[in-house]
């Protein structure tokens, strides 16, 4: 052979053994370094802080009396007025019912019904309203069909249909005190209040901050 042909032919297996040599070590599989672990302490600072809603705290129980029991005085324009005895929770409409209900034509407006009760606690039903305030017009007693009243209702002055307003006071105690002043020339002073027929010492002291002479 010629020497040029055989240096072409060297040159040719050279590139030959070049490209065989790059193409196996291109097929070679590598090695691949794992990743470092995430530090927890470091997530935390990231992400922040987690807190915990906190829980709503309870409300105060309602008071109740021994046994889990509650007792109400229950006073005024009901059947059955006195003292009642009801199951914890009760509302203001359960000690009506306990209390016979309102007499008719009550007007229970401004009682709320469905008030929870207390221990110990009083309703009155169809009580007048208290003396109004300056430069207020006194309105009709609650529950009442008698004239308006503005502060302490006159012994001496009063009709019977003022006189059925007052707690605890229907049509015929009513009558009574009527009799009563007609008979000794009026009151004098609000203790004479006792001598009525059908007034004791519970009607007295339900009645004495509510009159005048």
């Amino acid at each position: 052979m010629e020497p040029r042909t055989l240096a072409a032919l060297a040159v040719v297996l050279i590139a030959a053994a070049v490209f065989a040599a790059v193409h196996f070590r291109s097929a070679r599989p590598h090695s691949v370094r794992a990743p470092d672990p995430v530090n927890e302490a470091a997530h935390a600072r990231t992400s922040g802080p987690v807190t915990e809603a906190p829980e709503p705290s309870p409300g105060p129980p309602p008071a109740t009396g021994p046994g889990g029991h509650i007792v109400v005085d229950v006073s005024g324009k009901v059947r059955s007025p006195g003292i009642h005895q009801l199951p914890s929770g009760a509302r203001v409409a359960d000690a009506l019912r306990a209390a016979g209900g309102a007499r008719p034509g009550v007007d229970l407006t401004g009682i709320n019904r469905a008030r929870v009760l207390m221990d110990g606690e009083q309703i009155v039903v169809g009580a007048p309203p208290g003396p109004p305030a300056a430069g207020s017009t006194g309105g009709a007693a609650a529950g009442g069909g008698g004239s308006p009243t503005s502060g302490p209702v006159s012994l001496n002055r009063a009709t019977l249909e003022q006189l059925d307003t007052l707690p605890g006071v229907g049509p015929v105690l009513a009558q009574h005190i009527v009799d009563y002043r007609t008979q000794h020339g009026g009151f004098r002073s609000v203790d004479e209040l006792r001598e009525v027929n059908g007034i004791g010492d519970r009607r007295f002291a339900d009645l004495q901050p509510l009159v005048g002479p």
